[in-house]
C-alpha cells in the first residue's frame, strides 16, 4: 500500500489556485495526500477556502481564525466574523499568532487578538495552528500567561532550533509543522528535525508558498508533501513509510475532527 500523507496547512483557496484547485486536489490524492487542512486568514479570503472544504468532504478540512498580519485596531470586528464561521466541521483555530516581520505597528493588538483566540480555542476544545515570525519572546510570554488554559496545537512552518522546540514542550505536547524549508541548503531547521521526535512532527506545504527543492521559485502545492517526507526520512535515517505513518498519526491525534 502506498504511503498516505496529510497536508496540515495549504491555502488552496488562494488566488494562485483560482483556475485549477480541482486538478491540484486530484493530483494530491494520486500522490498519496489523503487529507488537506485549509488555514484561515481573515474574512476577505474565508469564503473560497470554506467552499473548497464543502466541495471535498473527507478530503478538505478547514480552520478558522484571524491571521496576525490581518490584525488592526478593528480586529474585534474581524473576530466576530470569524467566530460566526466556526462550526462542527472546524478542525482548529488557525492560523493565529504573532508576526512582527514587516511591521510592529499593531503589535499590541496582535497580542490581544492572539490571547483572545487562545482562550476561545480552549473554550471550544479545539487545537490551535500558530503563525510565528520574529516574535518568539512575546509568543512564549503569552503561552506562559495562558498556562492555565488547556491548550494544544502546532507551530506552523517551524523554523526554530531544537532548543526552541524543547522550550515549547514545557507547555504541553505541542507539535511542529515541517514543510519545504527543510529541503533548503543550510536550513537550520534540518538540524532541529534530526532531534525532534517524529511523533511531534506534522507535514505541511503552506501552498502556494515555500516549495521544496527542486521546485523553488515555483508554486507549491500538496503534491509536494512526499518530497518533504523523503527529506525528513533522509535526515533521520528511516524509511519514508515510517514518516508517512507517524506524521499522519500525529496529525490525527492533534486535529481530532479529521
Amino acid at each position: 500500500m502506498p504511503a498516505r500523507f496529510i497536508d496540515t496547512h495549504a491555502h488552496l483557496g488562494d488566488d494562485a489556485f483560482a483556475n485549477d484547485a480541482d486538478a491540484v486536489i486530484a493530483k494530491a490524492l494520486e500522490a498519496g495526500v489523503e487529507k488537506i487542512i485549509h488555514p484561515d486568514v481573515d474574512s476577505t479570503e474565508r469564503d473560497a477556502g470554506l467552499a473548497l472544504c464543502k466541495k471535498y468532504p473527507g478530503i478538505m478540512y478547514h480552520m478558522i481564525g484571524l491571521y496576525p498580519g490581518s490584525v488592526t485596531k478593528d480586529w474585534k470586528k474581524e473576530m466576530e466574523l470569524a467566530e460566526a464561521a466556526i462550526g462542527p466541521d472546524t478542525v482548529a483555530l488557525g492560523e493565529i499568532g504573532l508576526d512582527y516581520h514587516w511591521s510592529t505597528e499593531f503589535a499590541a493588538e496582535q497580542k490581544e487578538a492572539f490571547k483572545y483566540q487562545l482562550a476561545l480555542a480552549a473554550r471550544l476544545d479545539l487545537p490551535v495552528n500558530i503563525h510565528l515570525r520574529d516574535a518568539t519572546d512575546d509568543f512564549f510570554a503569552i503561552l506562559e500567561e495562558c498556562r492555565h488554559l488547556p491548550l494544544r496545537g502546532n507551530v506552523h512552518a517551524f523554523s526554530g532550533s531544537y532548543e526552541t522546540f524543547a522550550r515549547l514542550q514545557k507547555y504541553g505536547p505541542w507539535k511542529v509543522g515541517i514543510g519545504g524549508v527543510v529541503t533548503y541548503k543550510n536550513a537550520k531547521v534540518a538540524s532541529a528535525v534530526k532531534d525532534i521526535p517524529l511523533e511531534s512532527i506534522v507535514l505541511e506545504t503552506d501552498s502556494p508558498y515555500l516549495p521544496p527543492v527542486p521546485h523553488r521559485g515555483q508554486r507549491n502545492d500538496p503534491t509536494m508533501i512526499p518530497i518533504v517526507a523523503a527529506k525528513i526520512a533522509e535526515i533521520k535515517g528511516i524509511d519514508i513509510e515510517e514518516v508517512a505513518q507517524t506524521t499522519t498519526a500525529a496529525a490525527k491525534e492533534l486535529f481530532t475532527r479529521l
